[in-house]
């Protein structure tokens, strides 16, 4: 799973798409650990505060750009599978925003956090301090 994280790393998709991505992810499936990870990775690539707090009602907030809705509602189907079904319309909002190649690189960051969160959760990771640094 380390080697995927660095192959989606270099995937050509934007490190701070990635980061939004995995604590939105990691908030659905309630995962601690990753949300403070993946937050503190976000604040260190530069992501604002602000974007983060809004995350969780990103439909109703203007912060992100249209590219950075698309991920978020693909990464709400695709972490929600079983309930959405990966609806046609949210696929029709990564198809407009998003080559082919993204396509699937956005796809395997999202299938690859949905199982950091069960592996986190499952082994009861327990998240960090304030301004702790994480090893994954």
């Amino acid at each position: 799973m380390f080697d995927q994280e660095k192959l989606l790393e270099e995937s050509g998709l934007e490190r701070s798409l990635i980061a939004l991505v995995k604590v939105r992810a990691s908030q659905i499936n309630g995962c601690a650990f990753c949300i403070d990870m993946h937050w503190q990775d976000a604040r260190a690539g530069g992501e604002v505060e602000n974007r983060l707090y809004l995350l969780n009602a990103w439909r109703e907030a203007s912060v992100y750009t249209a590219r950075e809705a698309a991920a978020l509602g693909w990464t709400e189907a695709l972490t929600r599978i079983e309930t959405s079904q990966a609806p046609d319309a949210v696929y029709a909002g990564i198809a407009a925003h998003f080559s082919p190649r993204e396509q699937v690189a956005l796809s395997l960051v999202i299938t690859a956090i949905n199982a950091w969160n069960r592996i986190a959760i499952a082994f009861r990771m327990p998240h960090g301090a304030p301004g702790a640094t994480h090893a994954a």
